[in-house]
């Protein structure tokens, strides 16, 4: 056992040898424009190209970037990055500006573009084909990310405009080239309400998860975005990779919120700890979070190897980076002010919102999401809870109302807190004017009021049918809800063929729900072969639900579905306890339970155990009181991805 300890962490550190630098080469244009001239100014680009330089930096591009270009700079800037293209494994390009097609072709428009006729759109503008000729014959993956998708910037100055070119055309078809817009092909995009677009923002905020494939990062992106704008804009793609692409290839983790626990606990610190209630206040590890900082353990305690400093302080970077939120970059200055990514922890810190500068659009959501809200880029709170905010949540989106009256979003939030304080007439006034504009989450929360009867006389058809409106439109809270319906047949018809429809197009969108009852199912033969639920139970832990890990363990710990494979099923049991609130771990010790995973399985877990310093056990493949205490040490703050070889 002890020489396969040594392979084990020999394998490891190989793989951790070799990923500690970036093993492909990568350049990055990066082009910001919203100081026009003569078509109106744009408060976002320069920001939104700014933030993405920073963020792809750290991520080991070699940028090339350019803030409110004219014409000349903006071609030569695009010609210099050609010529790196030509040597470059990965080339990426991403435009904030102005940008509009004329007759199906794109243009972006430098900062002294003045277009009276159509005819001036060649010299004025930067052809989107020039950008394609520059990445022509080079050999790597090619990504362009266009926040372009906007309205014609010269309003009605062009009057030989043909009809029908708001927005961009579709364009490429080159192979391993993979082109993301920020709205659908011949739509428009909307500017954010704060710092960012709501693409870019959206962009942000995924692009530093670890081993998060571009597609999946995409799925996770137009989720932000659909929900920021009520359904009215929808981030676009069109692949041809012949392989897959990660932003961050850092080993996949576990969640957000358990990394934050995670971290928290590790340290024992109280700021962290108070961190995570401030932004979890009904999370899965707050009972966790609330036992330590009644313990008298502190930080100082805890912490005391120079290696186990340095371990917290990169981990508490790679926190602080992942969620950009403020209060752990000023944490890890105020802690790290000579740490390694101090430079960069501060030019991250300089771009993100004070308290006090934060937009009313974001304000409200932080004041009025609903904490089951799978397509919220914000945690949410529940009912009762904003019942005590609900005069400064109603002011607060009313104020984001006025600033972005396009955007039903925000009138979906006002209705939710009238809800909260219990003006049901108000709060059915404003739903109906968002559903009416066409929000998604308004026509779900108009369903749950008729069949809770809430307001209004309890009415299940109509639920239904409002449920149906959005399903369609594509929520996927709403598909889930609707295909558990056709899968019950208690309320209407049964349908479980639907209900494996409408489940399969919410797990296209990530939804973890939709995707642990598509394993369900499959266990079942309903949709799909018992095992195919390997799969969907994974797919399912990645996005938080720790439940789904534990099955997929099982699977493969069991064998009886799939063969035996008991190196994974140790991986995936480890990430479920990391993941998982507290019950899963009690569960996992409840009499009997331990002893159904098999030795290979439970040797496996001590060996990984072992290496993350929290068993010192022997290496036998039984359950024993001291893998026990390893595991609930393994869960507060002991969790290790490097050692997951995923």
């Amino acid at each position: 056992m002890i020489r396969a300890l040594a392979r084990y962490l020999a394998i490891l550190t190989a793989l951790i040898c070799t990923g500690a630098a970036w093993a492909e080469e990568r350049v990055a244009l990066v082009i910001g424009n919203g100081d026009y001239s003569v078509a109106a100014a744009l408060p976002n680009p320069v920001n939104d190209a700014t933030d993405m330089t920073l963020a792809l930096e750290n991520l080991g591009f070699d940028v090339l970037a350019g803030f409110d270009m004219n014409h000349d700079d903006m071609a030569a800037l695009i010609a210099d990055f050609g010529a790196q293209a030509q040597s470059a494994d990965v080339a990426l390009v991403f435009y904030a500006g102005h940008g509009f097609q004329v007759s199906g072709t794109n243009y972006l428009l430098p900062v002294d573009g003045a277009i009276a006729t159509t005819a001036d759109v060649p010299s004025q503008t930067i052809s989107m084909q020039t950008v394609l000729d520059a990445l022509d014959g080079a050999p790597g993956l090619k990504i362009i990310m266009l926040d372009a998708c906007r309205d014609n910037p010269f309003g009605g100055g062009l009057d030989d405009l043909p009809d029908g070119n708001d927005g961009l055309a579709r364009l490429g078809s080159d192979a391993d080239l993979m082109i993301v817009y920020a709205t659908q092909p011949d739509n428009v995009a909307y500017d954010g309400v704060g710092r960012n677009s709501f693409f870019t923002e959206a962009v942000l905020s995924h692009i530093f998860t670890p081993g998060q494939n571009i597609s999946d990062m995409m799925i996770n992106v137009r989720r932000d975005v659909l929900a920021a704008t009520g359904g009215r804009q929808i981030p676009w793609d069109s692949s041809s990779l012949t392989r897959q692409f990660l932003f961050d290839q850092s080993p996949q983790t576990v969640s957000e919120e358990t990394l934050l626990w995670q971290v928290a606990a590790s340290g024992r610190d109280p700021k962290l700890l108070n961190i995570y209630l401030q932004r979890y206040p009904e999370g899965k590890h707050t009972g966790s979070v609330q036992a330590i900082l009644q313990s008298p353990v502190t930080r100082q305690s805890v912490i005391t190897s120079p290696d186990r400093v340095a371990a917290q302080a990169a981990d508490l970077w790679a926190l602080a980076r992942r969620t950009r939120m403020r209060q752990l970059v000023e944490v890890y200055l105020e802690q790290y002010p000579d740490g390694q990514n101090a430079e960069d922890a501060q030019l991250l810190l300089d771009s993100l919102p004070r308290a006090e500068d934060i937009s009313s659009g974001r304000l409200c959501e932080l004041l009025a999401t609903h904490p089951d809200d799978s397509t919220a880029n914000t945690v949410g709170v529940s009912l009762s809870a904003l019942a005590n905010d609900a005069s400064l949540a109603i002011n607060t989106c009313r104020d984001a109302i006025a600033q972005s009256p396009r955007l039903p979003h925000y009138r979906t939030l006002l209705a939710r807190a009238y809800l909260a304080r219990g003006d049901h007439a108000l709060a059915l006034e404003q739903y109906n004017a968002a559903a009416g504009m066409g929000d998604l989450r308004a026509l779900f929360s108009l369903g749950v009021l008729y069949e809770t009867g809430t307001g209004v006389d309890r009415d299940f058809d109509q639920a239904i049918a409002y449920y149906r409106q959005s399903a369609e439109g594509g929520l996927a809270d709403a598909q889930v809800n609707l295909a558990l319906e056709f899968y019950a047949g208690q309320n209407i018809p049964q349908d479980r063929m639907m209900a494996v429809e409408l489940m399969q197009r919410a797990a296209a969108q990530g939804h973890r729900l939709a995707l642990f009852n598509l394993g369900a199912f499959a266990l079942e033969n309903l949709g799909d072969t018992p095992a195919a639920a390997l799969g969907y139970f994974e797919r399912a832990g990645v996005a938080g639900h720790a439940q789904g890990y534990y099955l997929a363990a099982t699977i493969l710990d069991d064998g009886e579905i799939m063969p035996k494979a008991a190196n994974r099923a140790s991986q995936l049991l480890l990430m479920g306890i990391a993941e998982g609130d507290s019950g899963l771990v009690t569960a996992f010790f409840a009499e009997g339970e331990a002893g159904q995973w098999s030795a290979e399985t439970l040797r496996d877990v001590q060996t990984i155990l072992t290496a993350a310093n929290q068993y010192a056990g022997p290496i036998d493949g039984a359950f024993n009181q001291d893998m026990e205490l390893a595991l609930v040490g393994w869960r507060t703050g002991g969790f290790r991805a490097d050692l997951l070889l995923n």
